[in-house]
């Protein structure tokens, strides 16, 4: 299963075909969001190695079913010959199976669980408060170059609302749209503080695999990296209340160079 998109990404290619990366939901969809960061990439393929362990599983188990059910029964065998109460090879078997399934899975598992809690010096770093029923936002502290120096200081704060369909321009994505939009730099480690000023909300961008609940009197934390320029869409995925469904995220990840410019012009 690892190897499936980029099969899928020569097949387009020889076809030519018009190739987008889906960083918002389409209709139908049933596979994850394109990643746009190394640890959304290594939950995809955490996530496709689950599924070829339970298409094996579910082989065999139908595979055996099937034996039953068509070499032992009545028609096929009359009386039995012989009986039996215990097998020691059908015992370890079917011990030793789940247990190398299950070990298998630990060790990637456990590997992602460490990647997620990793954090690194960040470049830049960006407090999220949610709120009944918007999302504020603080770029704080210094903004680090590659070398750690400091390029400048950052003080900037704003609150984004759900965008009205009457404000809406073509080409934007109706209940998830906002009047402003989060800007972060690529290739630069970011760190995220996200908390709540009332109730639960949850902070989620499906393409950086960021999930981060906003509780109130809490401060969580997360880190992302992007690799790629781009526009993510996200929404509040806790129960916040009759105007839960209205709290959408939308993060545009550009350059360093137009964020240091935009960050100067705001």
């Amino acid at each position: 299963m690892l190897f499936i998109y980029p099969v899928i990404d020569l097949m387009n290619s020889v076809f030519l075909l018009n190739i987008t990366f889906c960083d918002a939901a389409e209709a139908w969809q049933i596979s994850p969001q394109d990643s746009a960061t190394q640890i959304m990439e290594w939950m995809v393929e955490f996530h496709n190695f689950i599924m070829c362990d339970l298409i094996l599983t579910a082989g065999v188990v139908i595979f055996f079913l099937y034996s039953v059910l068509t070499i032992f029964n009545s028609n096929n065998v009359k009386s039995s010959n012989f009986s039996f109460t215990h097998d020691s090879f059908l015992e370890i078997a079917w011990t030793a199976y789940p247990t190398i399934i299950l070990v298998g899975i630990a060790f990637p598992s456990f590997a992602l669980l460490y990647a997620l809690d990793d954090l690194v010096d960040p470049a830049l770093t960006l407090k999220i408060i949610g709120h009944q029923w918007y999302w504020s936002y603080e770029y704080g502290g210094s903004l680090i170059d590659e070398n750690g120096n400091n390029v400048m200081d950052v003080n900037l704060s704003f609150d984004s609302y759900l965008l009205s369909i009457k404000d809406m321009g073509l080409g934007r994505f109706r209940l998830l749209e906002v009047d402003n939009r989060i800007k972060l730099p690529i290739l630069k480690h970011i760190r995220l503080m996200i908390t709540s000023a009332d109730v639960l909300h949850s902070w989620a961008i499906p393409s950086f695999g960021v999930k981060v609940d906003a509780c109130p009197g809490r401060l969580s934390q997360a880190s992302v990296f992007i690799k790629r320029v781009g526009v993510y869409y996200g929404q509040c995925s806790e129960l916040c209340g009759v105007n839960h469904g209205f709290m959408p995220i939308v993060v545009e990840a550009i350059p360093s160079s137009k964020f240091v410019a935009w960050l100067i012009k705001k």
